[in-house]
């Protein structure tokens, strides 16, 4: 395997946006808890025993953290907890930081870079094919850089469940 950082939490954000924003926030070990399930079998394995099980990677890997997304969805169902409520406060926890620090310039880059990114692996990867080395993480990075990309989308333009709520509003009305 190459030597570099692995963020498996990047990884979770682009195939399970769910869990990743419980694991930046309060309900970190009930996030743990279920990936562990999913990953490893077991309720108790810890954060780096859960980021190696998602580095080993694989097509099975992101299949059993989407399954763990969906059961971790459900379980916040049954304990009345509203995720939605917390993306919402993220996303104005982030905003409310842009407007009093007055930096524009910060996420107008991270969304060009982020843009750029994804665009270029995608267009890399259709020209040139899926290298024989490497490939596996080439990938990876593509998902992680395609969840980010919906991220920057929602941000500047709204997200789809905004856009959702709208439309059963206007709908009612």
């Amino acid at each position: 395997m190459a030597d570099f950082d692995f963020d498996w939490k990047k990884v979770i954000g682009a195939v399970a946006p769910g869990l990743a924003t419980a694991l930046g926030g309060p309900l970190a070990g009930a996030a743990v808890g279920v990936l562990s399930r999913e990953l490893l079998g077991r309720p108790d394995a810890t954060q780096d025993e859960v980021a190696q099980a998602v580095q080993a990677g694989g097509v099975d890997v992101l299949e059993k953290i989407r399954t763990a997304d969906q059961a971790f969805a459900t379980r916040m169902r049954e304990l009345d907890v509203d995720v939605d409520k917390l993306h919402q406060a993220d996303r104005a926890n982030a905003r409310d930081r842009e407007a009093k620090s007055g930096d524009v310039w910060t996420p107008r880059l991270l969304a060009f870079g982020i843009t750029a990114g994804f665009f270029g692996v995608l267009g890399w990867l259709l020209a040139q094919g899926k290298p024989a080395e490497g490939g596996d993480a080439l990938l990876v990075m593509l998902g992680a850089l395609g969840g980010a990309w919906a991220s920057v989308v929602a941000y500047y333009f709204g997200s789809s469940a905004g856009s959702a709520a709208k439309t059963a509003i206007l709908a009612k009305g």
